[in-house]
């Protein structure tokens, strides 16, 4: 298993980390099987969404915003339920293609670490599962 290790900035925010995730593969020399990145943050969470247009992923935080509130009929104390129910709703990880040393995704299609409860220092295991 690998690590790689995300500094995030803000308290919501989706960081591309598909570049990241294509240097690991490389330099491992992984070349054919299924990567599964895993976010072990119960405020954290992994998506794949459109990564061309930057508004993509305005729209997706400044909406959820809105749905799952900050402030709002929550009990916890740490007072980031909010967060957490952002990270269950998109969860903890992604199961990747890897063919010929290469991830494969669609034309506009990157991978998005999600944060909730920033800004924080993360990280997300990689396992490479060969075929």
């Amino acid at each position: 298993m690998e690590t790689l290790q995300i500094t995030t900035r803000e308290r919501e925010e989706l960081l591309p980390v598909s570049g990241e995730l294509q240097r690991l593969v490389r330099e491992q020399g992984w070349r054919n099987g299924a990567l599964l990145v895993h976010c072990p943050h119960t405020t954290g969470a992994v998506t794949i969404n459109e990564g061309a247009d930057p508004d993509v992923v305005r729209d997706i935080v400044v909406n959820l915003r809105r749905l799952v509130p900050r402030s709002g009929d929550y009990r916890h104390a740490e007072g980031n339920s909010d967060a957490h129910i952002k990270a269950s709703t998109f969860g903890p990880d992604q199961l990747l293609i890897v063919n010929n040393g290469e991830i494969q995704l669609g034309t506009w299609q990157k991978v998005f670490f999600c944060e909730f409860d920033g800004p924080r220092t993360r990280k997300l295991w990689v396992q490479f599962l060969p075929s």
